[in-house]
């Protein structure tokens, strides 16, 4: 009897893919966009640019536990599988929680290749996944410092990747801008083979691309 009832429940604790939409995200998703029109509110800024067709990739800077909220947001037509950092799955009721809303657990700051093969068999299934090439929480610089994780899965994919840029953290009747960049080129760096330099480049171009869209944002 024990032995049917630990299987049971490592049945439930199998991620929910994005493919299958889950009404709970659906609802949240509904809900933090009405909050973001006339509480916060968000300047939402060329969003058109992230309906592409999926699979695709979503990245965000990262700046507070609330940032998925904008990319699930500005990602109309899906719904997103995050990448969350693995300590969080330590708590068994946020763990069953992310699993239903797709999340894909990641080992930060070290090479998990299982959360890298998930991710690409994520992508190939035509899922649209969300990251935080960042891999943590900063509050200096835009982008400078990364993990590789993003631009490996990125390159070995070859799925387009669309860039939002947030100013600032969720904070009631004050303005964050929330800026969709254009899709980063990639295509003659997968020609060039799928190697440290080229993950470094590719992650090179993150970096100016924010530097781009942070420009674009404090010229207004």
């Amino acid at each position: 009897m024990s032995e049917n009832k630990s299987v049971a429940v490592k049945k439930e604790l199998v991620r929910q893919p994005a493919t299958q939409k889950y009404g709970l995200y659906t609802f949240l998703r509904a809900a933090c966009a009405f909050l973001m029109k006339w509480l916060v509110p968000v300047r939402f800024r060329h969003t058109e640019r992230a309906q592409l067709e999926a699979p695709f990739i979503i990245i965000g800077n990262h700046l507070s536990m609330l940032d998925p909220v904008f990319l699930a947001v500005v990602v109309k037509k899906y719904q997103v599988a995050f990448m969350a950092k693995a300590e969080l799955s330590k708590l068994g009721w946020f763990k069953y929680f992310a699993l239903k809303m797709h999340a894909i657990f990641v080992n930060r700051h070290q090479s998990d290749m299982e959360a890298m093969r998930t991710s690409l068999r994520a992508l190939k299934n035509g899922e649209v996944l969300g990251i935080f090439p960042e891999g943590t929480r900063h509050h200096e610089g835009l982008m400078e410092q990364q993990e590789a994780g993003a631009a490996m899965i990125a390159l070995r994919s070859g799925v387009p990747m669309v860039p939002v840029y947030i100013s600032g953290k969720l904070c009631p009747f004050r303005p964050v801008d929330c800026v969709v960049g254009e899709a980063i080129p990639m295509d003659d760096l997968r020609e060039q083979g799928i190697n440290k330099e080229t993950c470094r480049l590719l992650m090179d171009r993150i970096t100016a691309r924010y530097a781009e869209m942070k420009a674009e944002c404090d010229a207004r």
